[in-house]
């Protein structure tokens, strides 16, 4: 088995390049002649902090052999839960979007918790350099102090609707995204991302999962949180299984500087649910197919 063929065609939905304000392994061009060499067709260009639509589209340009998927992500940089930048993003070429990710409240919560010995992600020290220079970035909610989805969160629901953009959940607290996969269906958002389903901060159950999917959400499971340890490969491959391939994506979430380039961690992940029981056709199925469907690519 070649493994390379896993892999050919496959879309990474969750790749962090450069430029950006934290230090990345590589930039877009970079990744131009990786993704040749490696048979991926593509991957979706995500920051914290900035829209990169823009990005996307000269980079399809200078090279229309790769699929650069430009992105936005509902933190305080562009205004937290901001239906006029997600308007903005959607004309301007947007096909994935973030909910809140380093500014939701229950991920900033859990990042400073008071320990002392804990290793923080890079992203934090972003916040606390602005911090001790006197800069907020407000925490961001989806739910009002009713408990209910914000008037603001509506309004954006109807814009991913109307322009067909693919919604990913984030950071959002488990209670936020009970209240805003339900409402995203209802109001016609048809791809559905929950993200990274088996990271700390986002773990949500089996049963969860399969919850998630009767809205037709796909289960985002990605390299890095197995590969750094923050959950063990035999809970991620039990939840694929459990859950089923046809319900779930691979990404990689990578681009820090001292791991592997996210074709690298595809081709990994990808070679490792092989080697652990499932088919071709089903890792195939997280890597290709799924991602091409969320695109509108089939």
């Amino acid at each position: 088995m070649d493994y390379r063929e896993l892999i050919n065609g496959a879309y990474d939905l969750h790749v962090h390049s450069a430029p950006d304000v934290l230090p990345r392994k590589m930039d877009d061009i970079d990744m131009a002649q990786r993704i040749k060499d490696s048979g991926m067709a593509g991957y979706a260009i995500k920051s914290h902090f900035f829209c990169t639509s823009e990005r996307a589209q000269l980079m399809n340009k200078l090279y229309p052999e790769v699929d650069y998927i430009g992105t936005v992500t509902l933190n305080s940089a562009v205004g937290g839960l901001n239906p006029s930048a997600m308007e903005m993003a959607a004309r301007s070429g947007v096909k994935l979007v973030w909910f809140p990710t380093c500014d939701n409240e229950h991920e900033r919560a859990h990042t400073f918790n008071g320990d002392p010995n804990k290793k923080l992600p890079f992203w934090a020290q972003i916040i606390i350099e602005m911090k001790n220079a006197g800069i907020e970035a407000p925490t961001v909610n989806c739910l009002g102090s009713d408990g209910e989805l914000k008037k603001e969160v509506l309004d954006i629901l109807d814009i991913i609707a109307k322009y067909d953009i693919i919604l990913a959940t984030g950071h959002i607290a488990h209670e936020e995204a009970y209240k805003l996969v339900p409402e995203a269906a209802k109001r016609g958002v048809k791809n559905i991302v929950i993200t990274h389903v088996d990271f700390p901060t986002t773990y949500y159950s089996v049963e969860d999962q399969k919850m998630f999917a009767g809205y037709g959400a796909k289960m985002e499971h990605c390299y890095t949180t197995w590969a750094t340890g923050k959950v063990d490969f035999e809970v991620t491959k039990q939840m694929i299984r459990e859950v089923g391939p046809e319900n779930c994506i691979l990404g990689t979430d990578l681009g820090q500087k001292t791991a592997l380039y996210p074709d690298e961690g595809m081709l990994e992940f990808a070679s490792k649910l092989y080697d652990a029981g499932f088919t071709a056709e089903e890792v195939r199925t997280m890597t290709v197919y799924n991602p091409r469907k969320l695109l509108g690519k089939d």
